[in-house]
């Protein structure tokens, strides 16, 4: 995988007419190498290989969600074909940074909600891309865990207040959480001090259980997550697949990877000629369950069997 030292590769790129595109990325390379690799796979799909006949110029904020503008001013400035922004917060810098390089997004938010898009079937502007429907997926995850563990009483959310979306997302979980009964501690974290932090006032509140929010950030330092809520004995659910498969109880989401893909595939449509703003806007419509049974037994919890039988996964 290339690096945010592509560029050399990329002037280059620019000298034998190799296509050079843009990746912006809230996170960082290491904990999204697997995703990185979905997207170049979608890439290849339309037939473009990377160092091959495109380059990618990769642009990591590293949680940092305030360098985002000043990144994608300079992939703006560098006159790439065209950007992936794969999450919220780089589809909104990249958004304000241009209006004519085409910018093929994936976001938990959603787009037409944040205004990155007007329309989803025809987005009429320079953006298109995934929209992840993230929206009613905090309260199912509640729900879920709900229904593994029936006698909490208090839950805790965990957001990253730096994200545009949280409030959003703690509003529609608050408003779950009151319709079944439940109180709702909310927790915030936008630095690795912060977590620890975060995790020792929930077990202040004595929240017996908790959902973990969409975001890069807490995305990228899910190990360190879910071995806090191992250290607290907190039942907890999560919003991907690869939280569960690092130890976590059980997540409920879209399959990140195959977003990515998707991502890339839509690249590379525009860069054979397709125009962005007659690309719809995609939403996914599977999500996936997976519970680790490892966990639930550490815990001592035992998966109810209708809950394990809706699982699309399972981790012994």
């Amino acid at each position: 995988m290339a690096s945010a030292a592509t560029w050399p590769l990329a002037a280059r790129a620019q000298q034998t007419a190799m296509l050079v595109i843009g990746f912006l990325n809230a996170g960082s390379p290491t904990e999204r190498a697997d995703f990185v690799a979905a997207f170049l796979h979608g890439l290849e799909e339309e037939g473009f290989v990377e160092g091959k006949n495109i380059a990618v110029l990769y642009r990591w904020a590293e949680g940092r969600y305030d360098r985002l503008p000043t990144l994608a001013a300079d992939l703006v400035n560098r006159n790439v074909a065209a950007i992936a922004a794969a999450d919220a917060p780089s589809a909104m810098a990249a958004k304000a940074a241009t209006t004519a390089i085409p910018i093929v997004f994936q976001t938990g938010a959603d787009a037409l909600q944040t205004g990155l898009v007007s329309h989803l079937d025809h987005p009429e502007a320079n953006l298109t891309g995934i929209n992840e429907i993230a929206g009613p997926l905090p309260a199912k995850r509640l729900g879920l865990l709900h229904e593994l563990v029936p006698t909490a009483t208090t839950v805790g959310l965990l957001i990253n207040p730096q994200n545009d979306n949280a409030k959003y997302d703690a509003a529609i979980v608050r408003e779950a959480a009151h319709a079944i009964g439940l109180k709702l501690i909310l927790a915030e974290a936008a630095t690795e001090g912060d977590l620890t932090a975060a995790f020792a006032s929930l077990a202040r509140d004595r929240v017996s259980a908790l959902v973990v929010n969409t975001d890069v950030f807490l995305t990228g330092h899910r190990d360190l997550i879910v071995a806090l809520a191992a250290r607290y004995a907190l039942p907890s659910i999560f919003p991907f697949r690869e939280y569960a498969a690092a130890g976590g109880l059980m997540s409920y989401g879209v399959n990140l990877p195959s977003i990515y893909r998707q991502v890339g595939t839509y690249v590379g449509k525009i860069l054979k000629g397709a125009k962005s703003a007659e690309l719809p806007v995609i939403q996914p419509t599977k999500f996936d369950f997976v519970v680790n049974l490892k966990t639930a037994e550490t815990l001592q919890l035992k998966f109810p069997p209708g809950l394990l039988a809706i699982a699309d996964e399972v981790i012994e």
